[in-house]
């Protein structure tokens, strides 16, 4: 949408949250993504499926190998699925502790570039995290399985794996996680202190009462210098009244 990177840099401004060096947009790195992409193409590790979502409506959530057993040509537009196999692929996050897939029963071969050309987040997070020289990942649990996928990526490429921490994130009565998607309200900056407030105390911080209205300086600090994730060992959702 328009105007949206905006109002996303306003919001992280309004929190007090702050970012080193030049903010890094992927559309401007469309040629390294492109590369990353011939590499695996020259490998024959990916390959064009044509597939549509009637065709797949049908069909378990694992994609069943159409255009990987009866190969498709790049005249018709296409998606590019990578080929995974049945290794077990597994790491040890910081705070779930160790978690493990078989790409191949769990996913199945997963799309690597949409039929409209964008270029798909589980390689896309690869290739920036490898060009920023990231070496530790901090998100929400929503993407715990996908850790997988861009450790897989992340060898068929040659590159280092960062160490990941992953965060119980705040869901509804039903589970739901709190988005969009879900139609969960939009953040508030009006009142960023007390939403900070908040935050620490649904992430089992324990923040003292007199922090509610504080400046939202010193919440970050008192959130920094305190701030126990042992508390929140192998929990992956908490839920919000």
């Amino acid at each position: 949408m328009p105007g949206a990177a905006e109002s996303i840099l306003d919001c992280l401004q309004r929190f007090g949250l702050h970012w080193d060096g030049e903010i890094d947009y992927q559309s401007q790195h469309l040629s390294d993504y492109a590369e990353c992409l011939a590499q695996l193409q020259t490998r024959q590790q990916v390959y064009p499926c044509t597939c549509s979502r009637a065709q797949l409506a049908d069909s378990p959530a694992i994609y069943p190998g159409f255009c990987r057993q009866q190969p498709q040509s790049f005249a018709k537009p296409y998606a590019l699925r990578v080929i995974t196999d049945e290794s077990q692929i597994s790491f040890v996050d910081a705070l779930q502790g160790r978690f493990s897939h078989n790409l191949a029963l769990a996913h199945g071969d997963f799309i690597v570039k949409r039929k409209d050309g964008i270029i798909a987040y589980q390689l896309a997070v690869v290739i920036d995290d490898y060009r920023q020289a990231i070496n530790h990942v901090v998100r929400g649990c929503d993407l715990l399985e996908s850790t997988p996928k861009q450790l897989y990526l992340q060898k068929l490429l040659g590159y280092p794996s960062p160490s990941y921490m992953h965060l119980p994130v705040i869901v509804d009565r039903d589970g739901n996680k709190l988005s969009k998607q879900t139609q969960a309200e939009a953040v508030n900056a009006t009142h960023a202190g007390q939403t900070l407030f908040l935050l620490l105390t649904l992430l089992k911080q324990n923040p003292p009462a007199k922090l509610k209205y504080a400046e939202i300086a010193s919440i970050l600090e008192w959130g920094i210098s305190h701030w126990q994730a042992e508390r929140l060992t192998n929990t992956q959702a908490i839920y919000s009244q």
